[in-house]
């Protein structure tokens, strides 16, 4: 096959699957989407390995790449993705380019240029500068940021919740859904539930359904808390325009934002307020293209 064609792979480790596909041409040489668990970004040989162990896997057997390009989940720092490419040419003796995955959002539209905005469990946003260099801003995590994303989302909702109760109100549907999600008698057992939570993502983003119910019911508290979450990715996109980053386009991707018209109504409303010029954009299609276009421009 590669007779006639350079294998490239491009692979999206995502915080919860990785997808990986392999093009020869025009033709689809493998497509394959498993768990991200073991994925270590912050040991770049341990992620190297985890990645070639994959592609071995999963492409036919004797057939070796041209090109490699990752987008990887948590690989936070350029300093870090090098690391990553260079143990994982060592691996496929071939060129390969790691970023992190928002970066795969924009080539994957077709682009060359813009910001990818990422919404699901936590929120970030990347671009590059004229230069080339790239650019990330958010990303930092449910505890401290991530607004806009489903852990955010929540965190934000009990706040809210909290300080009605301060205030002497009645638990409205918001403050009912949470003590419900997270089997509390009553609002000031939150606390303790949430800091109970080993993985404060993955644990406080699923109870995020509850926000967006308690919108549709009625409550006040919700439409504040997913109001102000779409003011804060948008917040994302006017810091990356103030560092210099072109954001005419914003590739949005993300299963909290992409699924939850309210959320990605927010942010819009909020981008026209913020950045006029900017044009919204809902990827429509894997993240994993973007990954194999990096590829391609490898060759």
């Amino acid at each position: 096959m590669q007779d006639f064609a350079p294998l490239v792979v491009g692979i999206d480790v995502g915080g919860t699957k990785t997808h990986l596909r392999a093009l020869a041409g025009d033709a689809l040489v493998a497509d394959h989407v498993r768990a991200s668990s073991g994925w270590r970004p912050h040991d770049p040989v341990a992620a190297a390995r985890w990645l070639a162990a994959l592609a071995a896997d999963v492409l036919p057997a004797g057939v070796r790449p041209s090109g490699v390009a990752v987008g990887g989940h948590a690989c936070e720092t350029p300093r870090q993705c090098a690391q990553i490419r260079d143990a994982l040419q060592l691996h496929f003796g071939a060129p390969a380019l790691v970023v992190g995955d928002a970066q795969l959002l924009v080539p994957a539209a077709g682009l060359d240029k813009g910001v990818g905005l990422v919404a699901g469990t936590g929120s970030v946003a990347v671009g590059r500068l004229p230069d080339g260099t790239a650019v990330q801003v958010g990303g930092w995590g449910a505890v401290l940021g991530d607004e806009g994303g489903a852990a955010g989302l929540v965190r934000e909702a009990a706040r809210a919740v909290w300080a009605a109760h301060d205030r002497g109100e009645r638990p409205d549907a918001l403050a009912l859904g949470l003590v419900a999600a997270l089997e509390v008698p009553e609002v000031p057992a939150l606390g303790a539930a949430l800091e109970k939570a080993t993985d404060v993502s993955a644990e406080w983003g699923r109870h995020a359904p509850v926000v967006f119910a308690a919108a549709a019911d009625g409550s006040v508290l919700a439409r504040t808390v997913i109001d102000e979450a779409g003011g804060a990715l948008a917040a994302l996109v006017t810091r990356l325009a103030a560092r210099g980053v072109a954001v005419d386009d914003v590739v949005v991707a993300g299963g909290t934002v992409l699924s939850q018209p309210g959320l990605y109504d927010a942010f819009t409303v909020a981008l026209a307020e913020t950045v006029p010029t900017a044009r919204a954009r809902p990827l429509r299609v894997p993240p994993v293209e973007g990954a194999v276009a990096l590829a391609q421009s490898l060759l």
